[in-house]
């Protein structure tokens, strides 16, 4: 193919999730909870981790960073997809497909990266509680949250003018609702090879360094919680565990499908469901299973909505 049939600099067409049909604007309405409900959830979070004293510990600490990276990523992918749907255009430029891809390669790869050392701090909790101040201190968990964002930024700065430096076909037609990594791939001409192969490195790198963190901490806890002789205490320890196993299973069950299955099993339906389901319901989910299935978050909860009665009832007396 010769070069007046490629381009590196003109605009691209998002093709969506969503075709103008009642089921499509039945999707467009739940993504818009979707969405409206994770901005609340997540800053709630953050809101109550930082005014409740007894959520000020380490585990807390890098939950609110949590919240904060679901947060600004996901709103680097769904306004404009809803935005495309009211206006009936997708056009979306290269040098904003640029930023889009930038972005969000850099707060998922953070994401990626702190669930995964998250895992040291429950690791910490269960096999060394009496050392716990001392392994888990401040400067532990800004180291964790430096190394996340590092690796994120790294990534991300190695990917993005590899992939947006590539001689990109004449349709320019992204079948997606966002610049994802695989599908910008897809969309290239040209002898892809060597770019296919410093892609896969990079995302097995960004996948498997914090999945391997994971998995060796949580076998040495189960090693530990298998030695207990308190049920009681055994229990506790799976509670303590459980609701970070859900997160990481769910965010890097997706992923791993998006980055890591040969392209050859893809089709762009699948491709748009699992990317939906890690960049849309996970930021959703993460802080309801936090807070649902965790007593200090709810009792945070109970006690920030005890304060508001009060502040209500006091400005009431005052009139």
């Amino acid at each position: 193919m010769d070069g007046d049939n490629r381009t590196s600099s003109t605009d691209f067409f998002l093709m969506g999730f969503f075709s103008h049909n009642v089921a499509s604007s039945l999707i467009f309405i739940i993504i818009f909870i979707i969405f409206f409900i994770a901005l609340v959830a997540n800053s709630a979070m953050i809101f109550l981790i930082n005014t409740d004293t007894r959520l000020h510990t380490p585990m807390y600490f890098l939950l609110s960073h949590l919240s904060f990276i679901d947060i600004i990523y996901i709103t680097t992918i769904v306004p404009k997809m809803l935005v495309d749907y009211f206006s009936g255009q997708g056009t979306i430029s290269f040098v904003a497909c640029t930023a889009q891809y930038f972005l969000y390669q850099t707060f998922v790869g953070a994401e990626f990266f702190l669930l995964g050392l998250m895992a040291y701090d429950r690791y910490v909790a269960i096999c060394y509680p009496l050392r716990y101040p001392v392994l888990m201190n401040r400067q532990i968990c800004i180291i964790i949250l430096v190394s996340s964002w590092f690796g994120g930024s790294l990534d991300s700065f190695l990917l993005t003018p590899i992939t947006m430096s590539l001689p990109f076909c004449d349709s320019h037609k992204i079948n997606h609702f966002f610049c994802e990594a695989p599908t910008m791939l897809r969309l290239a001409c040209g002898d892809k090879a060597i770019y296919e192969m410093v892609m896969y490195v990079c995302c097995v790198m960004m996948l498997l360094i914090p999945f391997s963190v994971v998995i060796t901490s949580y076998t040495k806890i189960l090693i530990t919680v298998y030695h207990m002789n308190s049920v009681e205490g055994r229990k506790k320890a799976l509670a303590t565990c459980s609701s970070h196993i859900m997160v990481v299973t769910l965010f890097y069950g997706a992923a791993l499908y998006t980055y890591m299955v040969p392209q050859s099993y893809h089709t762009p339906v699948k491709d748009k469901i699992f990317s939906a389901f890690y960049t849309i319901l996970t930021p959703m989910i993460n802080p309801l299973i936090y807070s649902l299935r965790n007593k200090d978050v709810t009792g945070a909860i109970k006690r920030a909505l005890g304060r508001c009665q009060r502040a209500t009832r006091t400005t009431e007396d005052k009139f």
